[in-house]
């Protein structure tokens, strides 16, 4: 009897044995099991490997498309019946059907496609050694072509070259006209800067309407560059790649998507950056700054040894005097005025270990609960909201599962800028027509796309939210199986939402009831939903309140604990759920523990072997009034450059300034550093290893690229290395060493293990077997029921205090082009994308005050004020204005405010009192 070969090459009966359900089909007569939707390429490669069938227009992240016919097979519906001739590729796998790959016919007609194309492309492609890129010299290989009997083509002929933009050029006569990069730019970024113009003969690839690189709408993601299989387009650092020595996996320093990299290296320095496949997190797909914005790490601009302040000069040091000065000045302030005279902020862009040993150091050796960072002054409201709500602070579900959604809600984030990738997929989501509510005071270009545009008074949410849950309930569309076995407190927040005076609200939030009604029930009676927030929810005096109230709307519909549901923050920076997880804030230690529960600090004393402090330790804007008052003498601050970061500039450099000792590790010589006693050279994501935890709770290894550049330290071996010198013996900074211990005292790391993390990571919480979670609150909540909360609105009292002479509200945002500080990015060719901050301004507001586009604005706060360039557009409401403050030159932090989240205490970026007029005044970029 026939075996049947399947995928651990075992073998089954086919007939009469009565356990076989699977359908089969035949490969060159041998039978294989066949899965449901799989195409005939799919289905050979599983079995076979991807070389068993060349491609030229396939690429793993594209639709199929058929163009080239190279995958072509032959396929029969019986054994030795009539074949009929198919592109593989685009055919789907048919039970009991026969397929032959490579019969004679088929390499007649491969080797003769190819040589059609190559026509069409340099004829010195066969014996090119400059280009180990082109695809098509690997297929020609693998045809049996070496030499072509057709003469010259089209594309023979002279093409300029696009040499405009930083990153991305094209050289069209190496075209192949395969339309790779054309379904790239469609289907993975949704851009549609690429196109097919001409017929036949004289079909060629243009760039929006006929224009360079450089002034299309291009965001410069590369994934075009990625798929064209003959550098017809490329990176500009693709030829310098060539004969790469090693390529190395790692994830990517900036927003906290988590895209993995894989990083060309040759001579110890990097050379291209591009995105694996087979990565979970972006499947062959990054943005601008993943891709191209690297070169920062060897930049002249670096830090290379320790700086000491001596008569108010940083003057450089060795790394023994660096260390000396600053465990002598640490043991004196600490002796003479206790230990809660010392801080620590840590970094959501160093790694979990990193943040792991930075707050360990802090209790264990200095003696404080006075730690910090930027996860919980950015995001504090979601994990406060969250396990207010579930009982856990994090993502229930998985970026992916928007392939399994049917209406996404996204309030508060620009994903599309700041988180690109996990913007591109849900651009297309929206592009396809399905259900998206996009809740936000700027028409952002999601909300361009989206079924609902809730556009929103900055600082309403809570208002809005409620609209959206009265008209839930008072259309009886609410999940009540769910509510009843699953929930409580609905009954009593029933009460509150019924009592609403909806038109109020309306007023308001400046957004018409009707519109927020028809949001409203789409979200509610979607079979699945899922929502989306970011730190438009969160930086505002009641974002822990609006965090509370994403989650009654998932309650209320019974949108948590499967799959295409859920509540899902969008975080920020790369490492904001690891800082966090790691226990860099006061009141919770590593693994969310509580740090003043007196039990608890006996486990951490035990495992840390010394005594732990459980007193109340100092959030990052109370360490600032500590130190202003005169009660906080050092602060130890690790990558985070909180003087153009923080709100209100000017009191945060009072604050470093009142300091006795000020120690800072960094890449460059930040705005904060240049306050610094003591700056100590940190070395950056490609030159150590660690794990990052994305937003999605996904724990991925980090791995060394290159050595630290000379002179340089991680981060990591720095904390370590004054742990010792202060008497808390630690071993060298080892990532895989640190992982261990962090699995053994943080509960939901029990199962983490370096070598099982493999290429795409595991997603917390990961069991004492090594199984990860991919989605929390299936059966149950950490804290038993989910929890309905109920919050009137109130209004901020910025604008309570401020608005009548400043009547204008600037919410701050991010774009695509750089980071956050600009640290890195402004580093990097980014600059000749995005060169400053400007100011949006609605046309009406520009009018009333004659401003036209570019013209300098003088915008004024209680606080201070800043000169920045206009730019007039209807992304913003009349009254309301948006910047960023990615450039120092600006510093419009100068005029954000010391409001903050009445719950976490997180800045209130998002609404500023201010007024505008016309400026002469000008600022250097």
């Amino acid at each position: 009897m026939e075996k049947l070969q399947n995928d651990t090459g075992m073998g089954h009966r086919l007939n009469g044995n009565g356990g076989v359900k699977n359908k089969i089909a035949y490969i060159n007569d041998k039978a294989y099991v066949l899965q449901e939707g799989e195409t005939v390429l799919s289905f050979v490669r599983r079995h076979l490997g991807r070389s068993h069938v060349p491609t030229l227009c396939d690429a793993p992240n594209l639709e199929p498309f058929g163009s080239c016919r190279v995958c072509s097979v032959e396929v029969a519906l019986q054994p030795n019946g009539n074949t009929k001739t198919v592109a593989s590729c685009h055919t789907p796998a048919l039970g009991d059907s026969y397929i032959y790959t490579d019969t004679e016919k088929i390499s007649r007609l491969r080797k003769n496609i190819i040589e059609l194309v190559l026509t069409d492309h340099p004829l010195d492609c066969l014996t090119c050694e400059v280009n180990n890129n082109c695809e098509l010299q690997t297929v020609a290989a693998q045809v049996g072509i070496r030499s072509v009997r057709y003469p010259e083509g089209k594309n023979h002929l002279d093409r300029e070259k696009d040499l405009s933009h930083p990153y991305m050029t094209s050289d069209f006569s190496k075209c192949i006209n395969c339309f790779r990069c054309v379904r790239a730019c469609d289907e993975v970024q949704g851009e549609f800067v690429l196109s097919m113009a001409g017929r036949g003969f004289d079909s060629h690839i243009i760039k929006s309407d006929n224009t360079t690189f450089f002034d299309s709408d291009c965001v410069s993601c590369g994934a075009c560059a990625q798929a064209c299989p003959t550098s017809a387009i490329s990176d500009v650092f693709e030829s310098k790649s060539v004969g790469a020595q090693k390529k190395v996996r790692t994830v990517c320093t900036y927003c906290g998507v988590g895209c993995n990299l894989e990083v060309a290296v040759k001579d110890r320095k990097i050379k291209s950056i591009q995105a694996p496949y087979d990565a979970e997190v972006n499947q062959g797909h990054t943005c601008l700054k993943g891709r191209f914005a690297f070169s920062f790490y060897n930049h002249p601009d670096r830090i290379r040894t320790p700086l000491i302040r001596k008569n108010g000069v940083l003057e450089p040091a060795s790394w023994d005097e660096a260390y000396d000065y600053i465990a002598e000045k640490l043991t004196a302030i600490k002796q003479h005025y206790g230990p809660d005279a010392i801080a620590g902020i840590s970094s959501a862009r160093c790694s979990n270990e990193e943040n792991y040993l930075m707050q360990k150091f802090i209790r264990a050796v200095i003696g404080t609960n006075n730690i910090d960072c930027c996860a919980r002054v950015c995001h504090s409201p979601t994990a406060l909201g969250m396990q207010n709500a579930f009982g856990t602070g994090a993502a229930t579900n998985s970026i992916d599962e928007i392939k399994h959604t049917d209406c996404i809600l996204v309030i508060g984030a620009n994903p599309t800028d700041a988180h690109p990738v996990t913007g591109a997929k849900m651009k297309q989501f929206a592009m396809k027509g399905k259900t998206t509510i996009v809740v936000d005071p700027r028409k952002t270009e999601l909300a361009r796309y989206a079924t609902y545009h809730l556009q929103l008074k900055p600082g309403t949410n809570v208002a809005l939210l409620n609209m959206m849950l009265y008209y839930i309930i008072q259309e009886n569309a609410m999940d009540k199986d769910f509510i009843a076995s699953r929930t409580e407190g609905f009954e009593e927040f029933k009460k509150h939402i019924l009592n609403l005076d909806i038109n109020q609200l309306e007023s308001v939030t400046g957004v018409d009831k009707q519109l927020v009604k028809q949001a409203a029930l789409a979200y509610a009676k979607a079979p699945n939903a899922m929502s989306f927030h970011g730190l438009g929810v969160t930086e505002h005096t009641q974002g822990t309140y609006t965090v509370m109230q994403i989650a009654d709307l998932a309650l209320i519909t019974g949108n948590i604990g499967r799959k295409g549901v859920g509540v899902n923050p969008l975080r920020g920076q790369n490492n904001v759920q690891g800082a966090a997880d790691m226990g860099c804030q006061p009141h919770q230690g590593a693994g969310y523990l509580n740090a003043y529960d007196p039990e608890i600090n006996k486990q951490y004393e035990t495992f840390y072997k010394t005594k732990i402090p459980f007193s109340k330790g100092l959030k990052i804007p109370e360490m600032f009034e500590a130190s202003i008052e005169g009660n906080l003498k050092a602060l130890w601050l690790m990558g985070e450059d909180v003087v153009q970061t923080d709100p209100n500039t000017n009191k945060v450099i009072a604050a470093m300034e009142n300091l006795e000792l000020l120690v800072v590790q960094e890449l460059f010589l930040t705005e904060t550093a240049k306050y610094a006693h003591v700056v100590l050279p940190g070395a950056s994501f490609l030159e150590k290893s660690g794990t990052f935890t994305n937003g999605e709770r996904r724990i991925q290894r980090v791995q060394k690229v290159v050595e630290p550049l000379e002179g340089t330290k991680s981060d990591g071996q720095i904390i370590v290395d004054i742990m010792n010198r202060m008497g808390y013996a630690q071993p060298d900074y080892d990532a895989e060493t640190l992982l261990e211990e962090i699995s053994q005292i943080v509960p939901f790391f029990s199962g983490v293990k370096w070598q099982e993390l493999g290429d795409n990571g595991k997603q917390w919480p990961v069991a004492a077997d090594g199984s990860d979670t991919k989605i929390l609150h299936t059966d149950s909540f950490k804290r038993g029921k989910g929890k309905f909360h109920y919050f009137d609105f109130q209004e901020s009292q910025e604008l309570v205090k401020y608005g009548k002479d400043y009547p204008y509200i600037i919410t701050t945002n991010r774009e695509l082009e750089h980071y956050n500080a600009g640290t890195m990015t402004r580093r990097t060719k980014n600059v000749e994308l995005l060169t400053e901050d400007t100011l949006m301004i609605h046309p009406a507001d520009a009018e009333r005050h004659f401003i036209k586009d570019g013209d300098m604005v003088c915008v004024e706060s209680p606080r201070g004020k800043v000169d920045l360039k206009a730019r007039i557009t209807e992304e913003v409401k009349p009254g309301v204005l948006s910047s960023t403050f990615h450039f120092p030159e600006v510093m419009l932090n100068q005029i954000t405010s010391d409001e903050h989240d009445t719950e976490a205490k997180c800045p209130e970026y998002k609404v500023v009192a201010v007024n505008i007029r016309k400026s002469k005044g000008k600022y250097k970029v």
